[in-house]
């Protein structure tokens, strides 16, 4: 219904990034194109360092370079780590009521039982092996306060339970220029990594989805667990963009320009929802707009998709989602304006 409108789709549901490649995160990329040998599992040193350095400078955290090992996207990561980890039957891996469904697809993947899990409440008898938690949230750009992160890792400590933290969309935080807190700053965790993960990608802070680009860190006990798995199953990140990711990590400018064009799309695209009657729950940061009419996600998404406009039914994202819709703000701006002009015509 939405292709059909005469002014073209405006395609807000997937939350793919249209903007370019910094320049010189493309020059990188290009220098490295002559590598005929094998990459390292483990990513290059000039990687690993460049990835601690950008977790001190922007998120205050403590990395050390050995326990940082770079992955083909978050996505892959996500869905193979409780296989990498050797859980399996008997073995619960938690996630919040509201999530990304690749973390209950990785549960299945390992043949363990996918459980939604607030971590402040006792799971029951069935044995919590993994859990995890996302701050800034996908799909409703909900930021955990750090009293919040405290009782979880608090909790996960006390039952052995490996505690893993989705950071892909810490870089945008809408009401404060400094990022949301990572699970690994001392301020949460104390002065220990012990029993915590924390995954980061570079599709959306650094416009690299195409290039498959991110990692893992925190306990590194876990990591060098991770990497002998890896080492065996071949999830290698190709050369050329490890050392783009080298230089991604390494440029904060690129990082504060791409925020910018976000702000102004978010600032175009929530008053025109709000003026349509809808409420924006949440989204205090990452790139999407939690949104309700207060009827069920199916028919929002029909009323925008007569006007051209796809979002994200939020029943994609668990039961309790099914009276939201989730917008994105990966769109140009020119159709970001047209949402806003279908929105309030």
């Amino acid at each position: 219904m939405a292709r059909e409108h005469p002014g073209g789709i405006v395609d807000l549901s997937v939350g793919t990034p249209v903007d370019s490649v910094p320049s010189v995160v493309q020059s990188a990329l290009a220098a490295c194109t002559d590598t005929p040998g094998y990459p390292a599992t483990y990513g290059t040193a000039a990687l690993r360092a460049a990835a601690a350095s950008w977790m001190s400078r922007r998120l205050g955290v403590v990395a050390d370079p050995s326990a940082v090992l770079p992955a083909i996207g978050a996505k892959e990561l996500v869905a193979w780590l409780p296989t990498l980890l050797g859980l399996g039957a008997g073995d619960v891996v938690g996630f919040p009521a509201l999530a990304y469904p690749t973390y209950q697809v990785g549960a299945l993947l390992a043949g363990a039982t996918p459980m939604v899990l607030d971590a402040t409440v006792a799971a029951g008898p069935s044995r919590v092996a993994m859990l995890w938690v996302n701050s800034p949230a996908n799909p409703t750009g909900r930021v955990l306060p750090p009293d919040h992160l405290r009782k979880m890792v608090d909790w996960a400590r006390e039952r052995g339970t490996v505690l893993v933290s989705d950071e892909c969309y810490i870089e945008f935080g809408w009401d404060d220029e400094k990022p949301p807190f990572s699970l690994l700053h001392p301020s949460i965790c104390g002065s220990s990594h012990s029993g915590l993960l924390a995954v980061h990608s570079l599709s959306k802070r650094s416009n690299l989805a195409g290039y498959r680009a991110g990692f893992v860190t925190g306990d590194p006990g876990l990591v060098a667990q991770l990497l002998e798995v890896r080492k065996h199953a071949g999830m290698i990140v190709p050369a050329p963009v490890q050392a783009a990711m080298t230089a991604a990590f390494d440029d904060d400018a690129h990082v504060v320009e791409q925020r910018g064009r976000y702000l102004a799309r978010r600032a175009v695209l929530r008053p025109a929802l709000e003026a349509a009657g809808f409420t924006i729950e949440h989204s205090e940061a990452g790139l999407y707009l939690w949104a309700t009419r207060d009827e069920d996600c199916w028919t929002t998404v029909e009323w925008l998709a007569k006007r051209g406009i796809l979002v994200a039914p939020g029943s994609f994202y668990g039961a309790a989602g099914a009276r939201h819709v989730r917008v994105g703000l990966t769109a140009s701006d020119e159709r970001v304006a047209t949402a806003a002009d279908r929105l309030t015509s």
